[in-house]
């Protein structure tokens, strides 16, 4: 069993844990001891910034300088556990590691709006290995506006840096990460985009009337254009009384298979970048109870594989570089 999952903000919790806690084994939702049981192959590890955190007229360089921290520790996270896991920056990366039994760790930044608008921070971004941003977080920034309950800001799209933003990820080779994004943004990114997108932890909003949510439209789009939606497990996001059981995220997988095939759903948990609600899989190794509910609701061996790995592997293999 091979597992890739989308998103995580593990690295936030490691670098802020004031028990010095690292990746090996930690009281967090994600360790090396916990991916080893559940068979990951690869670990997209965001370095989120919230930017209310941040006042001040170089609130913004504070950020950056946060994102950079985060992707600092993880270095010396994977240095320190070097016989287990090591970093990857594309396919190649990923099936080499897979070789030498090792788990493999892709950095990606959540909240584009630590740019601020300069081209050269994604460049220097792309140096430091990270190969997905996901555009927005909860505020408007530079690139556009988030999810929202209200119509008004949902329908509104990417901002002109945006427009560019999409442009200069796709000629380096990084995935470009449509969650938290407001409806009219959505729309913008996969008609501007020449390559997939992504959704690295949105769930089914048809399941759980949710903004952070895809609509079956948008799900349809993203298949369409050779990407995916990775299922989140946060349960706000998974059902509307916020208690999130084996069978409702497997319902949200299969109702994607339904309205956008089979090659169109991932993992994206949003383990350590969450609380509130009830979740029964709330720690990596618990990945295991997924896989077998999805044997238990019919899909084959093949098709499980396809959520769990290859369908992730496969926008890596025509996006990262």
């Amino acid at each position: 069993m091979h597992l890739i999952d989308m998103h995580c903000d593990t690295a936030g919790k490691i670098l802020e844990s004031k028990n010095g806690e690292g990746l090996y084994e930690n009281s967090f939702d994600i360790d090396i001891k916990g991916m080893k049981q559940a068979g990951t192959m690869a670990q997209f590890f965001a370095c989120f910034v919230y930017m209310e955190r941040f006042q001040g007229e170089d609130r913004f360089e504070k950020a950056f300088s946060y994102a950079k921290q985060m992707a600092g520790k993880m270095r010396e996270e994977v240095q320190k556990n070097s016989r287990d896991i090591a970093f990857a920056v594309n396919a190649d990366d990923i099936l080499r590691n897979q070789e030498n039994g090792k788990i493999s760790a892709i950095l990606t930044v959540e909240e584009g709006g630590i740019l601020n608008g300069d081209m050269g921070k994604l460049e220097e971004l792309y140096k430091e290995g990270i190969r997905l941003i996901t555009l927005m977080w909860n505020f408007e920034n530079c690139m556009g506006f988030p999810n929202s309950k209200d119509a008004g800001i949902m329908t509104k799209g990417l901002k002109s840096f945006g427009f560019e933003t999409v442009e200069r990820m796709n000629e380096l080779g990084m995935i470009v990460d449509v969650s938290h994004m407001s409806d009219g943004g959505f729309w913008d990114v996969v008609s501007h985009s020449k390559a997939p997108v992504v959704a690295s932890h949105s769930s089914s909003r048809s399941l759980c009337n949710h903004p952070r949510n895809m609509t079956d439209e948008m799900l349809k789009a993203l298949a369409e254009k050779g990407g995916v939606a990775a299922v989140n497990f946060y349960p706000a996001f998974v059902r509307e009384n916020e208690r999130a059981m084996r069978e409702d995220l497997a319902a949200h997988i299969q109702h994607i298979v339904n309205v956008a095939g089979m090659d169109a759903v991932a993992i994206g948990t949003d383990f350590d970048g969450f609380t509130g609600g009830s979740l029964e899989i709330d720690k990596v190794e618990k990945m295991p109870i997924l896989y077998q509910e999805l044997q238990r609701a019919g899909f084959t061996e093949g098709q499980i594989e396809k959520i769990w790995y290859r369908n992730a592997m496969r926008v890596i293999k025509d996006v990262m570089r």
